[in-house]
């Protein structure tokens, strides 16, 4: 929307995290078969209150939303 890479989001009380999402961009990256190509890319950030949640869960949950945005047939199910 404002041609953002990537930032991080500040938290505001009440709240226990947010998540910041940048704009999609044409990135050069090695595939399985150690080839280069260029794949849509966006960066990602959960800003989290360590106080409410542990470290772990949000990665936990940033994995989940990385399996759904490369699947996203999956969310259908």
């Amino acid at each position: 929307m404002y041609d953002i890479e990537e930032f991080s989001a500040i938290i505001n009380a009440p709240e226990s995290a947010i998540l910041a999402v940048g704009k999609i961009m044409k990135k050069p990256v090695v595939t399985e078969g150690d080839q280069i190509a260029v794949r849509p890319m966006m960066k990602v950030t959960l800003s989290c209150d360590h106080r409410v949640i542990d470290g772990a869960l949000g990665a936990k949950f940033l994995r989940r939303i990385k399996q759904l945005l490369e699947d996203p047939v999956e969310m259908l199910l």
